[in-house]
């Protein structure tokens, strides 16, 4: 029996090489220059915050950090944004990281699986998924199927077994 595991994880070394690439461009960016501009990781609770002094500001370092995350090959569904907050003269976003394959998204990926028609065996074992069939083929188009699909986070195939 050939499996494989569905899993979601970010690889926060890679992460935190794109917050560092962002701070830089921030230093050698003529129009940040003299500006109060923070972009900092906080690895413990799996989140990045952007300090600015204006809403414009705040876009410029976000759309930064996406290309910085393109760059390293993470995915930007990893990225939840929440509403930027002004606190006195800053403008202060937060953005969570999404890490781990929750229950909910388990249960949508596990029911796409099931309703794709694609004849495979799949279970949730606490934080991954494994499928598993006779044919290595038909697990390859199970992947093909869920790289299409979109869940709201990136999903990594891995422990492929013949």
């Amino acid at each position: 029996m050939s499996s494989f595991d569905i899993v979601s994880e970010l690889e926060l070394f890679e992460v935190n090489h794109a917050v560092q690439n962002t701070q830089k461009e921030i230093s050698t960016r003529f129009d940040f220059r003299g500006q109060d501009v923070k972009i900092e990781l906080n690895e413990k609770n799996k989140e990045i915050k952007i300090s600015t002094e204006s809403d414009f500001q705040c876009e410029q370092v976000y759309s930064m950090l996406e290309n910085h995350f393109y760059k390293r090959k993470i995915d930007v569904q990893a990225m939840d944004p929440e509403k930027a907050t002004a606190s006195g003269k800053h403008i202060v976003q937060v953005i969570k990281l999404k890490d781990g394959l929750d229950s909910d998204t388990a249960k949508k990926v596990n029911k796409a699986i099931k309703e794709s028609g694609i004849k495979v065996q799949s279970s949730i074992q606490g934080d991954k998924i494994r499928v598993t069939d006779k044919k290595r083929d038909t697990l390859q188009n199970v992947m093909a199927f869920l790289k299409e699909q979109q869940f709201g986070i990136p999903l990594q195939f891995n422990n492929f077994k013949d």
